[in-house]
């Protein structure tokens, strides 16, 4: 009997094992850690769709934000892809051109439901690369506490580039603190930050035709403002990117700095956030950047990677995952009509929509990037003047579009 009993078992723990050894595994890359309120309902959604797909299992892996893209597409690179990755959408034209991942099919009915800018993001050669997964606008915080002590209104924030200027320079000459947060690192958000000022001032990179602008007087008047903000920032902003700047504010060693809406639930002290301050040729703008999950090619599970991304993207689970996550909503849903009745600094990132402008969609997206920086880099530094900076990377860009 007893015999019987451990060759039932061993042979139920076989059938436990071959059962577990045929589950197909769904790779997954997200890039940051696992502590996002968001992060909790996403697993929740790939534990229900694991459920209703029997014989396949997801295995998310977090890795950190500098290196998450980069792991990503080497091991496409290198033929073991992830089945699906979170990328910034600015990758997707690249991953596309080198046959790494595949369109992504959506229906007219899905096209719809986002504005046509944000589609823009992931469109190329006719055909969407990616679902957007995170969407971001940016404005403009500043310290009321530092604004008292500087003898500035507290309540009325810049509208300007000249206002903005003269505040961060009175918070400098006049208290402890220097007057702005600004970011040089070689790192993405630097290019983002100064995108905001190109927007801000009627500038762009690429324009409709596909055509380098870069050099243009408006985008001069950004580098050169740059250049200038850099004397009442905060010391070495070439070892600064984005994330560094809200510990300075919370610190009251900054007056002032530019990002995200998911800053409000990190900040202390008395602030406000109002739009971006324009520039003298400009309109109130906003870089408008999309992040996406790409489905890469050759992981021989892509209609399955696909399913579940449009499991966690849809207009329902999307809308919930950014207002746990604290992003700016992708959809024009009707809960972002009470965002703003619950809290008004809402107001700031909605209003921005409309003006903002698109991350330039390059074929070689980095070295779009890394020619932007340095020509940041050299002005902040003061080793070029804006019209140099700003010739030379024109010439170069030709390159990468």
């Amino acid at each position: 009997m007893l015999k019987n009993i451990l060759l039932g078992t061993a042979v139920l723990a076989g059938l436990s094992t071959a059962a577990l050894a045929e589950d197909t595994r769904i790779h997954m890359i997200n890039c940051g850690d696992n502590n996002g309120d968001g992060i909790k309902l996403q697993d929740q959604l790939i534990a229900d769709w694991e459920k209703a797909n029997p014989g396949f299992k997801v295995d998310v892996e977090f890795v950190p934000w500098g290196q998450c893209q980069e792991k990503s597409t080497t091991l496409a690179s290198a033929g073991s892809p992830p089945a699906v990755a979170y990328m910034g959408s600015r990758t997707l034209k690249q991953l596309a051109a080198n046959d790494l991942i595949i369109p992504v099919s959506m229906s007219d009915a899905e096209k719809a439901t986002y504005a046509a800018p944000i589609l823009a993001t992931v469109t190329a050669n006719g055909e969407q690369w990616g679902l957007p997964r995170a969407f971001s606008t940016k404005a403009y915080y500043w310290s009321k506490d530092l604004f008292k002590a500087a003898g500035l209104d507290p309540e009325t924030p810049p509208k300007t580039w000249d206002e903005m200027y003269e505040a961060a320079k009175a918070i400098k000459e006049k208290t402890d603190a220097d007057g702005v947060g600004l970011v040089a690192a070689s790192f993405d958000n630097t290019m983002h930050q100064f995108m905001n000022y190109v927007y801000t001032n009627g500038g762009e990179v690429i324009n409709a035709d596909g055509e380098i602008v870069f050099n243009s007087p408006n985008n001069v008047e950004a580098m050169a403002f740059y250049g200038k903000l850099a004397t009442v920032s905060q010391p070495g902003p070439i070892a600064y990117d984005r994330g560094k700047l809200y510990p300075l504010f919370n610190e009251g060693k900054i007056g002032m700095f530019i990002s995200g809406p998911w800053e409000r639930k990190k900040l202390t002290g008395d602030w406000g956030v109002a739009p971006i301050p324009v520039g003298p040729k400009g309109t109130p703008g906003t870089l408008l950047i999309t992040d996406s999950l790409a489905v890469f090619k050759g992981s021989g599970v892509e209609a399955q990677a696909l399913d579940l991304a449009k499991l966690l993207t849809n207009p329902e689970n999307q809308m919930a995952f950014e207002l746990a996550e604290g992003y700016t909503p992708l959809r024009d849903m009707p809960e972002v009509k009470g965002l703003v009745a619950k809290d008004a600094t809402w107001s700031a990132f909605l209003d921005a929509i409309p003006t903002g402008g698109p991350e330039p969609f390059v074929t070689d997206y980095v070295a779009l990037q890394d020619i932007i920086n340095e020509a940041i880099q050299g002005v902040v530094l003061g080793e070029v003047d804006a019209v140099a900076a700003v010739e030379e990377a024109a010439e170069r860009l030709e390159d990468a579009k």
